[in-house]
């Protein structure tokens, strides 16, 4: 399994901060919000991501994330030269999909809560999952209809009257026939390749999943500046209660095993004194105290 992380796109929704840097390299809280998808991806148990941006965008990644070996995964880069719509990142990154099944997720959205996608990534043999998430706005989302037995009935991109409050978070687990389903595709009224037009393409072919997130899930799209300061809010009272940090990619890579004891502690030898430091400090104590 791969996955693509699309961090593309121009913004206009946080001007004027995305004036000085990508949406996806704002803070949310205390860290990078680019930092919260790798850590769920790597969680899931995921090498090989393909981050996608924007060519001005792109070099800054790099700068933050290198090639990803210090978290022992293999992170790439492919331009979106316009945005073109969710499914354009399929064609974008045909040749790193090579045939393999592959999560994509937006870099905005942020996750905490279970192992849901974990677990659903392990399920995954044919076709494709998708998932649903009860909001208020729904209208704002992709929308799944469910009928009485908890099956997909429908699914609809942004509708004016939504039939459901369920959205489909941006992260999407597919195997290697998106590829040939998002060549297929034409543009939408909008102009877009719609990852709703690939989801009902499975869904046509009777290969669709959709799986209900729990109620104790989190779902939080750090789109705008309002969701932007929402999201930081929760984090930082999330980490601050339980005295964890969501979306740590050096403490998943570890509990992974991606990388050693030794491999955390030389990391954290890189890094300058700060919270950040301090607290993957007493991660790696308490790595120590079980066993490494």
């Amino acid at each position: 399994m791969k996955a693509i992380i699309l961090a593309g796109g121009n913004g206009s929704r946080l001007y004027p901060l995305t004036q000085v840097s990508s949406k996806q390299l704002q803070a949310v809280f205390d860290k990078p919000m680019i930092y919260y998808p790798i850590t769920v991806l790597i969680a899931a148990g995921i090498r090989e991501i393909c981050l996608i941006s924007t060519p001005q965008d792109l070099p800054r990644f790099q700068q933050l994330l290198g090639d990803g070996r210090r978290w022992g995964i293999n992170l790439e880069y492919r331009e979106q030269a316009r945005p073109e719509g969710i499914a354009q990142a399929f064609l974008i990154a045909e040749d790193f999909i090579n045939g393999d099944s592959v999560v994509l997720m937006l870099g905005d959205n942020i996750f905490s809560g279970s192992d849901d996608f974990p677990r659903a990534i392990c399920q995954l043999q044919r076709g494709a999952t998708i998932f649903a998430y009860h909001v208020s706005d729904p209208e704002r989302y992709g929308v799944v209809e469910f009928d009485r037995h908890g099956r997909a009935l429908s699914l609809e991109e942004k509708p004016e009257n939504p039939k459901s409050g369920f959205a489909v978070p941006g992260i999407y687990i597919y195997d290697a026939q998106v590829v040939e389903i998002a060549r297929a595709l034409k543009p939408s009224q909008r102009g877009e390749l719609e990852i709703t037009e690939v989801n009902l393409e499975y869904m046509r072919r009777n290969q669709l999943r959709v799986h209900r997130l729990s109620r104790g899930f989190a779902w939080l799209d750090a789109g705008t500046s309002t969701a932007l300061q929402e999201a930081s809010a929760y984090i930082e009272a999330i980490e601050r209660r339980q005295g964890i940090k969501i979306g740590c990619p050096e403490e998943a890579a570890l509990v992974r095993r991606f990388i050693s004891i030794e491999q955390f502690e030389a990391l954290l030898s890189t890094m300058p004194n700060c919270e950040y430091r301090s607290y993957l400090a007493t991660v790696a104590a308490e790595a120590r105290r079980l066993g490494g």
